[in-house]
């Protein structure tokens, strides 16, 4: 069977558009057993794609600049296929940025990853300013999945501020979708806002086996690798948040067999009480997080949720003080890494508890119960 025209978006790879219209499964093109599955492999590698979030053409992150008629430099590398080309064939001279502005329309097609410069890349710029040439084959994912911002653009906002005063100068610095890059990396990279005097965990390392993306990821519909894969070695796991890599109770709850992802899911949520204790406490503005763009709000009427007509853009949160950021950045760069668990867990709870430790200056935390790893 060929698959549907109809739902290629529209700047899918001209080869192989023209691969999957001119060799039909079961026609004259397949004469041999070879041929027949090397289109089969075709078929099923660009089906995979066709079902994976880089093919969405009906997603926001392809739409958002329809209205602008062209998607800005800033923006270009990772939510246009022609962008990304052009930034992996150039100078690379600033993280993520693309030449130039590129037109509406696309996705994230074959070229992105196959095209020559793309199959070459080795270096790799981090919003940090640091570049990471050991990636191998990940270096194309480690591009997009690297965040748009780091820890030294929240020290730069910063410094030189009193810690626990509003500053009109001070605005949410969002680490933006999927950092995973950034997450794997720790403090080699400096994802996340780390706080002085403090060690943090540089790149997590892991068996041979699974060293790369797409060694834990499908490539094309990146979806992770079936579970048993990994019960290979982790045996008493049932799914991939029950995997765990510490012998340290972090969060105090006793329970030393649980999945290292339920303890960040706890002191993520632990952080998120703190940011709104403090928020009213000390800043004098109550803060409420919401999944959408700019994710901070004002708590207008103290319920401590997000209720309707809250989480819209007039009604962002502006009482910032330099505490409460670095906190709420740490907060972000966790709850936009949904596998924290898996790409560097111990730095998620480095950063993290340390988050809470500072707050716990100013507001009530019990840190009496947890552990650093």
């Amino acid at each position: 069977m060929c698959l549907p025209k109809l739902f290629l978006p529209k700047i899918l790879s001209a080869t192989v558009l023209i691969a999957l219209m001119a060799l039909p499964i079961g026609h004259a093109a397949a004469q041999d057993d070879a041929g027949e599955n090397a289109i089969l492999q075709l078929q099923g590698i660009v089906e995979a794609w066709l079902s994976s979030p880089h093919a969405d053409i009906t997603s926001h992150s392809f739409h958002h600049w329809d209205e602008d008629g062209e998607i800005p430099a800033t923006c270009a590398t990772c939510h246009t296929s022609f962008g990304f080309i052009e930034y992996v064939r150039g100078a690379m001279d600033q993280a993520g940025i693309a030449p130039q502005a590129m037109p509406t329309g696309g996705v994230v097609d074959c070229a992105a990853c196959h095209s020559e410069a793309s199959t070459a890349l080795v270096s790799v710029p981090f919003p940090s300013g640091v570049s990471v040439d050991t990636f191998g084959s990940s270096a194309t994912c480690a591009v997009c999945h690297q965040g748009r911002n780091a820890g030294t653009d929240v020290v730069a906002a910063t410094d030189g501020l009193d810690e626990d005063a509003v500053s009109e100068d001070l605005s949410f610095i969002n680490v933006h979708y999927s950092p995973s890059a950034a997450t794997l990396m720790g403090s080699v990279t400096g994802g996340g806002f780390e706080y002085p005097g403090r060690d943090y965990r540089g790149q997590f390392t892991h068996v041979p086996d699974f060293a790369t993306c797409t060694s834990c990821h499908q490539p094309h519909s990146l979806e992770p690798v079936a579970m048993e894969t990994c019960a290979t070695c982790h045996q008493d796991a049932d799914t991939f948040e029950d995997i765990r890599t510490t012998r340290i109770d972090v969060d105090g709850d006793g329970d030393m067999a649980e999945g290292i992802a339920h303890p960040i899911r706890t002191l993520h949520g632990q952080l998120y009480a703190a940011i709104q204790a403090y928020g009213s406490d000390v800043a004098g503005t109550p803060i409420i997080y919401a999944d959408q763009f700019p994710y901070f709000f004002i708590d207008s009427d103290g319920d401590g949720a997000a209720s309707e007509g809250e989480a819209a853009f007039p009604n962002r949160y502006s009482a910032w003080t330099p505490r409460l950021l670095k906190a709420a950045y740490n907060y972000q760069f966790i709850a936009k890494d949904h596998g924290a668990y898996a790409h560097n867990p111990h730095y998620a709870l480095q950063l993290l508890y340390d988050s809470l430790e500072d707050l716990s200056g100013q507001v009530s935390v019990d840190m009496a119960s947890l552990n650093r790893p």
